[in-house]
């Protein structure tokens, strides 16, 4: 199974009063989503299966990306660890699945789905790290296909 964090771009912080979840992407957020959703269209397999949080700056990251998207609460920034492996279905679903969300619940999955000491990694935003499961041996491991940035494209 093939499991692709992409955090979403860069947004505005918020204003006095404002929710958090109605944040928009900035300029420069708008330009690095169209960066990462044009590669990601390109490089992703056919029938991959896109989840989103339904924040307004997740929403506008993956339109980008032109495909399919189910917007789940349990990829909000107060979801859990646990709440997104059981929603992207990890290691056992049978098709490669994209989660559009936030830090630092995205930043815990990769760690923990990689071992990594501290529980947490740094994930910038608009960013993509595409993860792969496989059994070698009847072990189940974790092997790191792509990190990719918007400035890099």
């Amino acid at each position: 199974m093939d499991l692709i964090f992409w955090r979403h771009a860069e947004a505005f912080e918020p204003l006095e009063g404002q929710d958090d979840l109605s944040r928009t992407l900035t300029p420069k957020g708008e330009k690095q989503a169209q960066r990462m959703g044009q590669w990601l269209d390109r490089q992703l397999p056919e029938g991959v299966r896109v989840i989103s949080s339904p924040a307004v700056r997740c929403e506008q990251t993956v339109k980008y990306l032109g495909r399919k998207v189910k917007y789940k609460s349990e990829l909000l920034p107060s979801g859990s660890l646990d709440d997104l492996l059981v929603t992207a279905g990890w290691p056992d679903s049978k098709m490669s699945v994209l989660v559009a969300g936030h830090q630092p619940v995205l930043g815990q999955a990769i760690a923990y789905l990689l071992g990594l000491p501290g529980g947490e990694c740094s994930v910038r935003k608009g960013s993509v790290w595409w993860l792969r499961s496989r059994v070698r041996e009847g072990t189940t491991q974790t092997i790191v296909v792509s990190v990719q940035t918007p400035e890099l494209l």
